[in-house]
């Protein structure tokens, strides 16, 4: 029986070094860093209020060098997200103190933005305020022993104009906690809210499905225009509109698709935004040209109260001109 088994397989290794492998959950196989790391606290990478965006966001931010551009716009082109989402993550990491931005004037009159990153927001006092350049303090004074007089005579007393004050024990007292500060965001302005879709008077059937085509059939003039058919149902309104008030295909082909941002992320807002903001007024009625001659706006004539010459302005009255009209005025006056 103290024969050794040499067939029998050894135990196979943890794959957890220096400890038992979890039955369930995450399994970490950690190995030391030695250049090209950033730490990041536990109160950041587990917070329960913070998006994971705003986590991933803080941690890069963190981990740049001092200088480091983070506009949203330069973040945009770095990550995958879109600037609203990279926004709404910023404003996070603010609200939490992880974050602190502010405008500042700089000596030649340009207004920067400056923006303070706090890896540990409990620990710096204050979330509100970026902090000062630090001013080299001055060497304490070194305090020697003063030379005791003989036994015989009595103790020298300190001097009542010496500057240095007797410290008190450290076991007198502690020092009293500082009261805990509540970080509050400043105040933003409301954002506005965007102008409804315009609707025509009467969408007809042949009004919609003209619209509809003009809508489809822009992806042929700029490829970039590809909408899908609830972003066509949904538009179609305000195209609608533009043919009701007179406005030519032609035209309102060229207003939709000149001068197209690159890349374009989001071509149902942007022809939205273009079909509210450029639509065109509605065609003035065949009464309203009838007073508009060769020559402008024409006045026509009216028959003054008093003397019954004629005169132009838009409301009868009395002309005020004739020297009778005058002088009835300043005799009733």
């Amino acid at each position: 029986m103290d024969t050794q088994q040499i067939t029998a397989p050894p135990c196979a290794p943890s794959p957890v070094p220096g400890g038992a492998t979890p039955s369930s959950g995450v399994i970490h196989i950690n190995f030391r860093h030695t250049a090209g790391f950033t730490v990041i606290g536990n109160h950041l990478a587990q917070h329960r209020g913070l998006s994971l965006t705003a986590i991933g966001l803080a941690a890069h931010i963190q981990s740049l060098p001092a200088g480091a551009k983070i506009g949203i716009k330069r973040l945009a082109e770095r990550f995958p997200e879109s600037e609203t989402r990279i926004a709404a993550a910023l404003r996070e990491l603010e609200a939490h103190g992880y974050l602190h931005r502010s405008r500042v004037r700089l000596p030649d009159g340009r207004i920067v933005t400056r923006t303070v990153s706090y890896n540990q927001p409990e620990a710096t006092g204050s979330t509100t305020a970026a902090p000062e350049p630090r001013t080299r303090r001055s060497k304490p004074a070194v305090l020697r022993p003063t030379p005791q007089p003989p036994p015989r005579e009595p103790a020298a007393e300190p001097h009542p104009a010496s500057s240095e004050a007797p410290q008190p024990p450290a076991s007198q007292g502690t020092p009293e906690p500082r009261p805990a500060l509540v970080f509050v965001p400043a105040p933003t302005a409301p954002r506005a809210l965007p102008q409804p879709l315009p609707h025509p008077r009467e969408l007809t059937p042949e009004l919609h499905r003209a619209a509809a085509a003009l809508l489809a059939d822009l992806r042929r003039h700029a490829p970039q225009l590809v909408l899908s058919e609830n972003g066509i149902h949904t538009l179609t309104p305000g195209v609608a509109t533009w043919l009701e008030r007179g406005a030519h295909p032609d035209a309102i082909r060229h207003a939709l698709t000149i001068d197209l941002p690159s890349p374009l992320k989001h071509p149902a807002k942007l022809l939205r935004h273009r079909i509210t903001t450029l639509l065109p007024p509605p065609l003035p009625e065949a009464q309203d040209l009838a007073l508009a001659g060769p020559g402008g706006i024409v006045i026509p004539l009216q028959n003054c109260d008093r003397c019954d010459r004629a005169f132009r302005s838009r409301h009868p009255g009395h002309c005020g001109n004739c020297g009778d009209c005058r002088t009835e005025l300043r005799t009733a006056a």
